[in-house]
């Protein structure tokens, strides 16, 4: 799930435009697609080429699991093809076959006409290379805390001073609050291999979705799924390592949201009027529901400001990744 995020707030986003622009706007979107005689498109990279081309022309908003035009072709010529997205490079120059054109063109016109995101027409998301089965009952997941389970909890840091907990091996119990497909829970399961995780979350027909792709990865036996308000679906449990990646989007931000994240359910984006209603909850149930050596990690999105002006003694640890800085904070029991 190439990584990308929920969207965030920004203070001053676009209104609406004019009515002239948007009159123009409506007919760009309904307009016919451009014709493609037969072998004017022959190899992955033409096709990729076209879709960038189209994507652009179109206005497309990315924010599903790519960030940009190019990702999103290769993503879907890849999927068309029944190819891992790290595949493309590998088979670039290779040709199609006139079945495969239609397709690949049907789902990139259907991409524009219709702005779901890419994920959902094909039913497919990846995060940390793994595959993820989505629909319109979840978000597409996109999460820094995949990357960051990796980088300072799964024994793969550079250096130990990148390490926050002592031994990904210790860890016994981790609890995955709303977590949509299930897609954080599989990877905690994996970050820590001796775990059982809990994942929770109060959309039934998301937990579907998760219970099908934790039936995938064969993981009935190490992740259990419950549905309820966060800490209420597990009573008085505790946990090494709860993680989560909220709805944190504010009240402006709702209002803001690009026509393909409308395609999503707005349970999974809805923070409150300041985007940190259920963070607010989380950070003040959290301590009893820990282990003594346990720890907090959170996914705020760009919300870091309001959240430390709500909690300014305590001492959150911001963690940042390749494509983020300062959306995942990082907080021990005994500092909460």
């Amino acid at each position: 799930m190439a990584k990308a995020k929920k969207p965030v707030a920004r203070s001053g986003a676009k209104r609406a435009a004019k009515t002239t622009s948007a009159k123009k706007s409506r007919s760009a979107r309904v307009a016919a697609p451009p014709k493609v005689a037969s072998g004017e498109l022959v190899t992955l990279l033409d096709l990729m080429r076209y879709a960038v081309s189209r994507f652009t022309e179109a206005g497309v908003v990315f924010a599903h699991g790519t960030t940009d035009p190019v990702a999103e072709a290769a993503f879907i010529v890849c999927e068309a093809l029944h190819l891992h997205p790290d595949q493309f490079e590998m088979f670039a120059a290779a040709r199609v076959t006139a079945h495969e054109g239609r397709r690949i063109l049907a789902l990139i016109e259907q991409r524009i006409a219709t702005r779901k995101p890419a994920a959902y027409l094909v039913n497919k998301a990846y995060m940390r290379g793994l595959p993820f089965y989505v629909d319109q009952r979840v978000i597409v997941p996109r999460s820094f805390i995949g990357e960051l389970l990796e980088q300072h909890f799964g024994g793969v840091a550079e250096d130990d001073s990148a390490a926050l907990i002592d031994d990904p091996f210790a860890v016994g119990r981790v609890l995955d609050l709303c977590t949509g497909s299930g897609c954080l829970a599989i990877l905690a399961s994996r970050a820590f291999p001796n775990a059982t995780v809990d994942a929770v979350d109060l959309s039934g027909v998301a937990l579907a979705v998760a219970a099908r792709n934790v039936a995938d990865y064969g993981l009935e036996d190490r992740v259990s799924l419950y549905q309820g308000d966060l800490f209420d679906a597990v009573g008085t449990e505790r946990y090494d390592i709860i993680i989560t990646n909220p709805p944190y989007v504010d009240a402006q931000g709702m209002a803001d949201l690009p026509r393909e994240c409308r395609h999503e359910p707005a349970l999974a984006f809805d923070g409150g009027d300041d985007g940190i209603v259920l963070v607010r909850r989380i950070l003040d149930q959290a301590k009893d529901h820990l282990t003594v050596d346990g720890g907090l990690l959170c996914e705020i999105g760009r919300g870091r400001e309001v959240v430390e002006d709500a909690y300014p003694d305590l001492p959150l640890l911001w963690l940042d990744t390749e494509e983020s800085e300062g959306e995942v904070f990082w907080i021990t029991a005994d500092a909460l």
